[in-house]
Order: C-alpha cells, then structure tokens, then sequence
C-alpha cells in the first residue's frame, strides 16, 4: 500500500514522522510525495497555538476531498490532548494519540478488514518510559533529527502540550549512540538533538544529564557536528554550560525559548525566569561559545499585555540582539489556565505588534549577516540550487549560498556579502 505523510509543527513530529514512515517501510509500505497517488494518507497534527489546531483541521479536510478512497489517519499532539474530539466527523477513518502510533500498521489492517472509524488514544501516565524503534534515515541529505526527549514539566499557563506530550521522559544514553551512529553510517553528518524540554534530559535517569547525551553524539567519529533544539533558559545553569563548551563539535548556536522580555508577562505565563536572568544567560553563552548565535521565540499579545509590556519587550530585543526571532500571536487554547485570564487583546493589535517586533528583528538581522563579511566558516553543503548555486549552513546557522567556483582548497569559504536571508561566498 502507498502512504503519504503530512507533518505539522515542530522538529519531534518531524521526526516521529520518520519513526512512522520506517516502521510502515519495513512492513512493505511504499511512501509516495503525492496525496492523490496514496492509498494512506497520514496526518501529524500539532496543537502549540489554536492555529495549529485549525491547520490540522484543515489539513485533514483538505486530503479527505482531494482522495475520497484513501484511509485517512490523524494523529499527533492535537488528538492526543483532546483524546474525546470527534475527529471521525472532520474525515478521519482512524485516530491516534502520539502514544500509539506504534500501532499504525495494526490499525490500518484493522480498519481495511472492519471498515468501521477506529480510536486509539492512550492517556499519558506518571512513570511512563520513552517508547521510540528509532531511525536510520532522514529526509535531508546531510542533517537529521534525533529525538532524545520527550514530554514536559512545565505548565506554562498558555501551552497544552504537557497535556499532549506528558511528563519528562529520556531516552537511554545506549540507545542515543545506537542511533546516532546508524545516522551517521548512512551518511547524516549533523546530528540535531531535539526534545519538546530538551534540556531536561536526564532529570528521570540516574545516570544521565543533558550535556552527557549531547558528548555521546559528538565522540561518534563520523558525526561532525551536533545541533541543538529549543532550549529552556532555567535549565543551561553554569555547570551545564562550562560542559558543554568542552564539547567541539558543538555548534554555537542556541535557540533559548524567551516568550516576553517583560517581567510581568513571564510571571502570567508561569514561565521559571526573569528578563534579567535570561539576559545574564545570552552573556554567560556568548563569552563561552566563540561567535555564538542566539535564536529565540516571543509570543506577542498574550493576555494582559500591555503597551508597556509590548515595549519591554522590543528593548529587550534590541538589548539582546537576537540573530533571529520566530514571533507568533497569543491565541487562546482551551484547558489551559490562561484560558480563564482577563485582558484579551485584540487581533488587530497582537498584529500589529508581530509586525513591530518583526521590523525590529529583521533590523538586528540585517545587521549581523553584514557583521559576518570578512569572517571564515566551514559549511555543511545541503544541497545544489536550481541556479547551480550551493546551500548550506555554517556551524553557527547562516544560511549561505555558495558559488561551487569558490570553494578554496581548505574548504573554508569566506562570506563576501549578504542579501536578506543569505550570506553568499
């Protein structure tokens, strides 16, 4: 049978998108890049913001119309932290949770033999062991993800992925190497370490701490270079950070989830740090890191916002001088404890807001590719552009563009000139 996969959301579902895909290969499966050609069509559904909710929505409304006959199937965080929705009567033949769909392919035959909708969820529980078969592959040529962590401890007042993900949970040191090290045999020479808390890794084991698991990929002789995903700022504490910049094949670049640089907003969001600390961490992480890069997210118009608090916020952007910034609105998520908070903001205005911070950002972004222009870098080449041009990344993430005539006998290619999004050498 012919299966086609959609993925939304973040760097996990990517993949445990994969995890799926492979699972299904090894059973005979054949993946196929059109909908209309799929017998399957497999939807990974996210559920961060009310958008994402809508999307997946969509999205399995969408392929439900463009090919009638195939079996569809949503799954992901949205079905798993709204285990009694009734996704049946947006189109899907069979739903999952995030915690089986280990049980794809049993489900599928089941559905194919009874023809009647199937529902599977599995509520997450306390103690609960990280489940994953791992991968071999990716698809990029040259980076892969490669999911040590799952699930979060948090509860900030605006997120519902601990209810979708549940509580911390690592996987075993071994079976990080294990899998890094097939990666790196089939020729993924970047590993990206990702997590929904990553770097809370280890705080269910007893043996095992973040920086452990990320100097376990990193002495892999064929991976060479290990990436980072989202980061909490409470958890890079000094001690972690004086290991990890002991680590070379570490890439400088951080992205440290901010969310608000106001205090007062951080304190509604229930989230575990002030502006001034997060501050002193970006300080603590440039002078360890050479040239390090800091990346971050904010939600703007979260409930309560002020003028004030928007404009603490656009300092402290400015203060920190963010490499780059992903900006989203605030929209409410049922279940939530900022669900039943006052003060909401209109959309007209969180708009607005995006657009203001966006303008700051891109600013602060322009500045810093021009800051590049004399320096060196090794680049990971990822792929060759229709233009005959190459692409890649350098270790602290620009993204480059590259004329194959001037690459240099060291392999080194230095950055010329800049335009928007790209350096190019």
């Amino acid at each position: 049978m012919k299966v086609f996969f959609h993925t939304l959301g973040c760097k996990v579902n990517h993949y445990e998108t994969q995890e799926m895909l492979e699972n299904l290969e090894s059973k005979g499966y054949i993946t196929v890049k059109e909908p209309a050609e799929a017998d399957i069509i497999i939807i990974n559904s996210c559920t961060v913001t009310a958008e994402s909710d809508r999307k997946s929505r969509q999205a399995l409304r969408h392929y439900k119309k463009l090919n009638p006959s195939a079996v569809t199937v949503l799954t992901g965080c949205m079905t798993q932290a709204d285990r009694d929705g009734d996704f049946s009567s947006l189109g899907a033949d069979i739903t999952l949770g995030n915690k089986t769909n280990s049980l794809l392919d049993a489900e599928i035959k089941n559905f194919i033999t009874e023809r009647l909708p199937i529902v599977n969820i599995q509520e997450h529980k306390s103690g609960d062991s990280l489940i994953s078969s791992g991968i071999n592959s990716f698809e990029e040529r040259t980076r892969a993800y490669l999911k040590i962590e799952d699930g979060c401890n948090r509860f900030c007042s605006y997120c519902a992925i601990p209810y979708a993900r549940g509580r911390v949970r690592s996987k075993p040191l071994e079976d990080i190497v294990k899998e890094a090290s097939a990666l790196a045999e089939n020729g993924f020479v970047e590993i990206v370490l990702v997590g929904i808390n990553l770097s809370a890794y280890g705080t269910d084991l007893e043996n095992a701490d973040f920086p452990m698991a990320v100097k376990a990929v990193a002495d892999i002789e064929k991976v060479k270079r290990v990436r980072l995903g989202s980061l909490e700022p409470d958890h890079m504490t000094d001690a972690v950070i004086e290991k990890l910049s002991k680590i070379d094949k570490l890439c400088p670049q951080f992205h440290i989830s901010l969310q608000s640089g106001c205090d007062s907003t951080l304190k509604r969001m229930n989230r575990h740090y002030t502006a001034d600390e997060y501050y002193a961490l970006c300080i603590k992480l440039r002078n360890a890191f050479e040239n390090c890069t800091l990346t971050t997210d904010i939600m703007v118009g979260f409930l309560g916002e002020t003028d004030e608090d928007f404009n603490e916020t656009v300092e402290f952007v400015k203060k920190v001088g963010f490499e780059k910034v992903h900006i989203f609105p605030y929209s409410v998520r049922e279940g939530t404890r900022a669900a039943s908070f006052e003060g909401k903001i209109p959309n007209k205005v969180k708009n607005e807001r995006a657009k203001a911070l966006n303008e700051v950002c891109k600013k602060i972004r322009a500045d810093f590719l021009f800051g590049q222009i004399g320096r060196e870098y090794d680049i990971l080449i990822e792929q060759t552009l229709e233009d005959g041009m190459l692409f890649g990344y350098t270790d602290n993430y620009i993204p480059v563009k590259i004329s194959p005539d001037s690459i240099s006998k060291n392999g080194k290619y230095l950055i010329k000139n800049s335009d928007g999004e790209y350096c190019y050498a």
